[in-house]
């Protein structure tokens, strides 16, 4: 691979040398080797490399960012150039900035090359077992791949920091059919730094394997009610995104969101706390650096309820006068409760498990509408079968602050560490 180093320094002085006032440049090599399977069988293994160039220039208080997959000094200078044009052609706002001066650092994080034979390994393994274990299930579509990124990020305050990151990262799609019947299609993902252990006991994949032979035959929920949803690891960031979206750049700029005088009061209840930690241990996938130049450091979003920052970029801080955020979000971890899963539903007297929600974005206050699937209606405190595709409906906001449980057990996902939390309020509608 090129010299990323010196590729990101000739960014930085074409960008200077056309005429920024302060500029940034990072360029990410990009090394992935993958293995394929399609409808249960092998079906590719390639390895990749990609160049990744990132430009932006400030000029006059005008901003202009360009993209390139070409090093060469030629394609270097025109990305710089265009960089200049777009920044020229821009509306001019004193927000924008690079972040200052911080010591030059390198980090490093997993290995520096992939073992091809544990990766096949374990993808073959995998095959066999969901053949034994879960006769009705085929993976449709998998891949586990081994990408190693190494980046340089330099700008013109003296910004100067070099990341390697060797991670392996699994993805499959999977349904699975009985007869004429057939289950909706799930899907999951997840990393590690290393493949100590079958895929299948990785992020609650063998879990997810034998709900999806269960759905072969779902059943229609009787009439409509509110109650209380468990919803679970897997399904668990489309509402912790509501809350971390609501207290980010655009809302808070415009004023939208429902938490902008919120700091340092309740947001949800207090049972729970989330904390960001992208150099974590508990992370495999993490990440170093903020897109805007500084160095990442974990911190924690919600505790015991109350909200403890928000999370904004340099531009978002400046935009808003309040305090910038030390990392750019994800890598969540949720603090464990004190009830087991099997006493979370046995205290539920009517509800559903929610394993995934298909739906648009909620509104700025939180309501949302949705279809619940590959879930499970819960009645006096018992699993009873899982459900045809439902209607599901309310308020993330309002359900945040009607926790009744959250459970021991986590799910490591190795970009979040997530628990079922049970809430109340949900409107769900069947037949």
């Amino acid at each position: 691979m090129e010299n990323g180093r010196v590729t990101a320094k000739r960014g930085l002085e074409a960008l200077l040398r056309l005429g920024a006032d302060k500029a940034q440049s990072v360029v990410s090599l990009v090394e992935k080797h993958e293995m394929n399977v399609d409808a249960g069988e092998f079906s590719l293994l390639r390895t990749t490399f990609d160049t990744q160039v990132r430009l932006t220039a400030i000029k006059g208080g005008k901003r202009g960012q360009t993209a390139a997959n070409q090093s060469d000094p030629e394609s270097i200078e025109r990305a710089a150039a265009d960089a200049l044009n777009i920044a020229e052609a821009s509306q001019p706002d004193d927000a924008y900035d690079i972040a200052e001066r911080q010591p030059a650092e390198v980090f490093k994080a997993g290995s520096d090359s992939p073992d091809l034979d544990k990766m096949h390994m374990r993808v073959a393994e995998l095959l066999k077992e969901v053949k034994v274990r879960h006769p009705k299930t085929v993976i449709r579509q998998a891949f586990l791949d081994f990408t190693k990124t190494r980046s340089f990020i330099l700008n013109s305050n003296g910004v100067d920091f070099e990341t390697t990151a060797g991670v392996y990262r699994f993805f499959t799609m999977f349904s699975s059919q009985e007869g004429d019947n057939v289950s909706s299609f799930n899907y999951t993902a997840f990393s590690m730094r290393e493949l100590d252990k079958p895929l299948l006991e990785c992020a609650g994949l063998d879990r997810l394997l034998r709900e999806s032979g269960e759905q072969v035959k779902t059943y229609p929920i009787k009439g409509k009610f509110v109650g209380h949803v468990i919803v679970t690891p897997e399904c668990l960031e489309d509402i912790l995104g509501f809350l971390a979206y609501s207290v980010s750049d655009g809302p808070m700029i415009a004023g939208t969101s429902i938490y902008k005088d919120s700091l340092n009061k309740e947001v949800t209840s207090p049972s729970l706390t989330i904390h960001c930690r992208p150099v974590s241990d508990e992370i495999a996938d993490g990440y170093f650096v903020t897109a805007d130049g500084y160095k990442a450091e974990n911190m924690t979003l919600v505790d015991k309820g109350v909200l403890k920052g928000y999370m904004l970029s340099l531009y978002g801080a400046k935009k808003t006068g309040k305090e910038r955020a030390v990392n750019q979000g994800g890598a969540w971890v949720i603090e464990p409760g004190d009830t087991s899963f099997e006493d979370m539903v046995k205290g539920v007297d009517r509800g559903i498990i929610l394993a995934r929600f298909s739906g648009g974005n909620p509104s700025a206050n939180g309501d949302f509408s949705g279809i619940a699937k590959n879930s499970y209606l819960i009645e006096n405190g018992k699993i009873q079968y899982p459900i045809s595709e439902s209607m599901i409906s309310g308020n993330f906001a309002e359900m945040l602050m009607n926790i009744t449980a959250i459970s021991k057990e986590r799910v490591s996902s190795g970009f979040s560490v997530m628990p079922w939390i049970a809430m109340y309020g949900a409107t769900i509608s069947g037949k």
